[in-house]
């Protein structure tokens, strides 16, 4: 196992730990069990990585081409990381199992200005084969995209030259203000698209 093969790994685990912190809290502030759901779906899939992580870290071990202290050093990480995920599938849990929030949550969230949400996009938004810097999202409409979904593969903290396709599962907070219209352009409503640039 190559050096960059090792934190190309790490960084897909930490990425994956940040969203599913992410989208876990925002199972329970917006009653959305089907976030809770993929919280699931993801610590998964990162238990399966962490276990691919750790038998090249022993194998290289083995063949003397990590020291005691890396491999001890890469194990622990590994570890941390797979305990964010196991703590974010906690958090979700409690989606899940339908615990009512206390009413001094639900009274921060009702003031809160910024929103989650979860919305597929329609082959017929203007967003569709762009990229995120060209749609502008966040200095149009104060959207910021948090995590991609398109089939099974998730892209985590996507940039300005991420491309948008029809069909992606888009992650995004907004303000309550811009909320509606952001649904409304990510559906492809034609007299949004007509108005957007």
């Amino acid at each position: 196992m190559s050096e960059d093969e090792v934190k190309e790994k790490l960084l897909e685990m930490k990425e994956s730990a940040d969203v599913m912190i992410d989208l876990a809290y925002s199972s329970i502030i917006y009653d959305r069990a089907e976030i809770a759901n993929e919280v699931y779906d993801l610590e998964n899939e990162n238990d399966l990585l962490a276990e691919e992580l750790v038998r090249l870290i022993i194998e290289d071990s083995k063949a003397g081409v990590l020291t005691t202290d890396e491999t001890l050093a890469l194990l622990k990480l590994t570890s941390a990381l797979e305990e964010m995920c196991d703590g974010a599938r906690d958090i979700a849990d409690v989606e899940l199992r339908d615990i009512e929030l206390h009413p001094v949550l639900k009274m921060s969230i009702d003031e809160s200005d910024e929103v989650f949400l979860r919305e597929v996009l329609d082959e017929s938004s203007v967003l569709c084969d762009k990229t995120l810097g060209e749609v502008r999202l966040a200095s149009e409409l104060g959207a910021w995209v948090i995590a991609i979904r398109r089939g099974n593969r998730w892209y985590y903290d996507p940039g300005k030259y991420t491309h948008l396709k029809a069909g992606d599962v888009l992650y995004m907070t907004t303000t309550r203000e811009s909320r509606g219209r952001v649904i409304r352009i990510v559906g492809g409503e034609k007299n949004e698209s007509e108005t957007y640039k």
